[in-house]
């Protein structure tokens, strides 16, 4: 298989199927709900749910949700799956939200701030920034990485640096306050689908083996030739391994359009993903997006584009519309063609050009799908 250079890939050598699982989490779920809630733009098949929790917080949760709103605004914080960082690398996510805070607290007090502060050095995600609680200068950057993003997050940053213990206590107060808010609620009503799906999977996963499983987690998904990565595509770069630990996936009910990958150094690798997703078609691979964003990034094709939306069209009638050769025009047309935008029929000597509209429309879904994935 050709790698895009975009993508995520698992090192899955030597891994045992049994060593592979399909569990639910409650945290990564309640994760997405936070997401959810604070994004709502990014979930709106979720609008009705979103606007009427918001609607019902208690004024001080909702102040105690922005003040760590970072944690799940951007991205989706591996303090949300503490049973990747167990040592040992077998521990699974818990039944139960109250087993899993339990998880969260077994995470060292360097293990929680630096996922907790992913946020401000995306860019060095895998890699060890150095200890954020013993080395100033990585301490200081991580200040500084901070301030970027507005003073609240100044704010947490300092505090979970001086006192690591004070605001895991805090944050988990304020998950099970979340619970008790609106999370039981859901959790109620989507743990059964979940499972279901966890069920189906694992199914898959033991009759048909790891790639039909993949493909039926999403199209995104693949398992390379040999059998010996998995490769997500996404725009983002990382590599992890197994390395004889376990591999998790998880299904959530909230989080379309988002497929996530833990690939933190030292943690077991994780995949969370969505299991509903609107209509049939499978998602365009980030290269063919690219490929249909250039395509229409140019101000000829752009104009063949308009006269091949009204109706179709020979080359020879398109060069004449424009001043141009033909072989101009077939140029442009290729490019087009190859983007999977204009599609081609035959009529008697006629060889005739039309826009396909419905790959066009679905562009704007599908670019906001890739940058989400």
């Amino acid at each position: 298989m050709h790698h895009g250079v975009m993508s995520v890939s698992i090192d899955i050598t030597g891994l045992p199927a049994e060593r592979i699982h399909v569990v639910p989490s409650p945290l990564a779920e309640l994760g997405m709900a936070l997401h959810a809630l604070s994004e709502p733009a990014h979930h709106p098949g979720l609008q009705g749910w979103t606007t009427s929790v918001s609607a019902g917080l208690d004024p001080c949760l909702a102040d105690r949700l922005c003040e760590a709103d970072f944690l799940w605004r951007t991205t989706f914080s591996d303090v949300f799956t503490p049973s990747a960082g167990i040592a040992g690398h077998s521990t699974l996510p818990g039944a139960t939200l109250a087993e899993e805070l339990d998880l969260l607290d077994k995470l060292s007090d360097e293990q929680f701030v630096d996922a907790a502060l992913e946020f401000t050095c995306q860019s060095e995600y895998a890699e060890r920034p150095g200890n954020r609680l013993a080395d100033p200068g990585a301490r200081r950057r991580a200040l500084e990485l901070a301030a970027a993003r507005g003073t609240h997050q100044v704010r947490f940053t300092q505090r979970l640096l001086d006192d690591p213990p004070v605001i895991r206590t805090w944050f988990r107060e304020l998950l099970q306050d979340c619970d008790e808010a609106f999370f039981a609620d859901v959790w109620g009503r989507v743990q059964h689908q979940v499972a279901a799906d966890a069920r189906l999977k694992t199914d898959l996963l033991r009759r048909k083996g790891l790639k039909d499983a993949l493909a039926a987690i999403s199209p995104s998904v693949t398992l390379d030739e040999p059998g010996r990565a998995i490769v997500v595509d996404k725009i983002s770069v990382g590599r992890t391994a197994t390395d004889g630990g376990h591999l998790i996936l998880t299904p959530t009910s909230l989080g379309w359009p988002h497929l996530w990958v833990l690939h933190r150094k030292g943690w077991q690798p994780m995949i969370t993903y969505p299991i509903s997703s609107p209509g049939p078609a499978a998602p365009p691979s980030v290269e063919q997006l690219t490929l249909r964003m250039s395509a229409l990034a140019h101000p000829v094709r752009m104009r063949l584009c308009r006269h091949l939306a009204r109706g179709s069209y020979t080359t020879g009638e398109l060069a004449d519309a424009h001043g141009m050769t033909a072989p101009e025009i077939s140029r442009h047309l290729s490019v087009l063609k190859k983007a999977g935008l204009v599609t081609t029929r035959r009529q008697g000597r006629y060889v005739q050009h039309q826009l396909d509209l419905g790959v066009v429309s679905r562009l704007g879904g599908d670019f906001i799908e890739g940058v989400l994935r």
